[in-house]
């Protein structure tokens, strides 16, 4: 798993910032201005963000010809990070994921070229670790498909997954676990991959841009750490101390109060640069 950092935004060199999908009706004014066709709001949020999560990825199959769409409507630079498909996760047995797991992978994505970012692979939340079936997983992710190098992360969502044996199994496949920050899922902040993921979800109806400033400020900070090789302040982590080395970094603002959630993603954005 040793994919070379992709290109970053000129300040904040392999930070990017985004939100989770594109497509959310209260955002036509709060974010989208009045009168944007629909069509072309893609385009408007890639020049205002420099990544994009995309959760339909979960729940269906996308065509070739999407991923590449997605790819021509964004800026150069632009990344996106696609969820794996539920198929692949929601099931008793993760080990047995591998037909899922190729099926995606073979699906059309590479279509984004160098705008494909990490996966996420999201397991539900009712999912305990059990570390035979939890590594027999990690041995379904390839580095690479058809010679272009693929990132992997893997959001655990059950407490069971706080251990250091966690760590030590997603290290060795170099698969990021997936930070999950302001939320009531257990919050695993150890880097174990060449990449940090982190999914923020903590934005209130209360705050004009989603966090108040001092959390926004908490949030910026902590991905230049993450970015120049540190670990973060203020988040648990479960496992050694991870090697000192810089990392690209991947956050989005997810959930919370969903209408701030492009706010907050671009006053994070103007922090870091």
């Amino acid at each position: 798993m040793s994919e070379p950092s992709t290109p970053g935004i000129r300040i904040g060199q392999g930070i990017r910032i985004g939100i989770g999908g594109w497509t959310y009706e209260p955002w036509r004014g709060p974010f989208y201005p009045a009168g944007l066709p629909h069509k072309r709001e893609l385009e408007y949020a890639g020049r205002r963000l420099t990544s994009i999560e995309v959760n339909g990825t979960f729940y269906g199959s996308q065509k070739p010809e999407s991923f590449a769409r997605w790819h021509d409507e964004t800026p150069d630079g632009f990344v996106f990070s696609l969820k794996g498909p539920r198929y692949a996760t929601n099931r008793k047995v993760l080990a047995e994921a591998g037909a899922s797991v190729e099926r995606f992978l073979t699906g059309g994505l590479l279509e984004l070229k160098d705008k494909l970012g990490p996966i996420n692979w999201q397991l539900a939340a009712t999912k305990k670790f059990d570390p035979e079936d939890f590594e027999g997983f990690l041995k379904l992710l390839p580095a690479s498909v058809e010679g272009r190098a693929l990132r992997h992360a893997v959001e655990v969502r059950h407490p069971s997954f706080q251990t250091p044996e966690v760590i030590d199994l997603a290290r060795r496949y170099g698969v990021a676990i997936v930070v999950a920050g302001d939320s009531d899922y257990p919050t695993i902040a150890d880097p174990t991959a060449d990449f940090v993921y982190a999914r923020i979800m903590g934005t209130s109806e209360g705050e004009p841009l989603g966090y108040s400033p001092a959390a926004l400020d908490r949030w910026a900070e902590r991905a230049r750490i993450w970015a120049a090789g540190g670990m973060a302040e203020g988040l648990e982590t479960v496992g050694p101390a991870a090697e000192r080395r810089p990392r690209d970094v991947f956050l989005y603002v997810i959930s919370g109060h969903k209408v701030g959630n492009p706010a907050a993603a671009q006053a994070l954005i103007e922090r870091i640069g």
